[in-house]
């Protein structure tokens, strides 16, 4: 629950274009090793994904 609450957040402030941003630190935690913080920011980045709702094409 808090993810989802810290990612509506952030999406409410910064629109879709934090998903790109969450991912960004998500990869960066990764590539340092730190491999809790990424996999938090992924789950962030997944809520976001989730409230942006499907892609209409």
């Amino acid at each position: 629950m808090e993810i989802e609450e810290h990612a509506r957040k952030i999406f409410e402030v910064q629109g879709t274009k934090a998903i790109a941003e969450a991912a960004q630190k998500a990869l960066i935690f990764e590539e340092q090793g730190a491999k809790e913080q990424a996999a938090t920011w992924r789950r962030i980045e997944a809520a976001m994904r989730r409230m942006q709702g499907p892609r209409v094409k």
